[in-house]
């Protein structure tokens, strides 16, 4: 049997078990809320993780669609840039897969010839991560800009309300008067 013939017939089981790994990356009481996932409203982070791993998966299967994958891992991405993990924890999820593939495969491996193959499934993975990463940065660095940005109006405005500044109308700014 090829491997993504049996790759597919555990899916669910795959991405069950994928998804319960990355919970316990989280503190104990976020991890029980999380892996009650059926409920996007009750639940959003827990059931968008849940419903991109199904998706992500599905596509590994298939190959990977570098216009495809982005927009599969980017709301997962978002989730874990905005808590409170360093960059390679935040992208250590895509990593579980393999570890969790294998421990569904193991009996397989030793028994047949698909080593080649589960080889190169590994090797997309790790494409995968890289596509992860390169997302986990673009939001860390948004999140770095509306920050400093934060920083500046509040600077402003407390330097606005002390008085120590005050706007000049724009025709006051004629650079004659200032002998540019």
């Amino acid at each position: 049997m090829r491997l993504e013939d049996l790759l597919a017939q555990r899916k669910n089981e795959i991405i069950k078990d994928w998804f319960d790994r990355v919970v316990e990356t989280y503190p104990a009481d976020t991890a029980a809320f999380l892996k009650g996932r059926e409920d996007l409203f009750a639940n959003p982070v827990g059931g968008t993780i849940y419903k991109s791993f199904k998706l992500l998966y599905t596509e590994l299967l298939k190959g990977i669609d570098h216009n495809v994958i982005p927009p599969l891992l980017d709301p997962i991405v978002r989730i874990r840039a905005v808590q409170n993990f360093t960059p390679s924890k935040a992208i250590g999820f895509i990593f579980c897969l393999k570890k969790v593939v294998r421990n569904h495969l193991n009996e397989k491996i030793k028994h047949s010839t698909i080593e080649n193959e589960l080889r190169l499934f590994e090797e997309k993975i790790d494409e995968l991560s890289l596509i992860a990463f390169d997302l986990y940065m673009v939001c860390r660095e948004k999140i770095y800009q509306l920050k400093a940005n934060e920083v500046k109006n509040r600077t402003f405005k407390a330097f606005e309300r002390a008085g120590l500044i005050c706007e000049i109308p724009a025709n006051e700014l004629d650079p004659v008067k200032f002998n540019l």
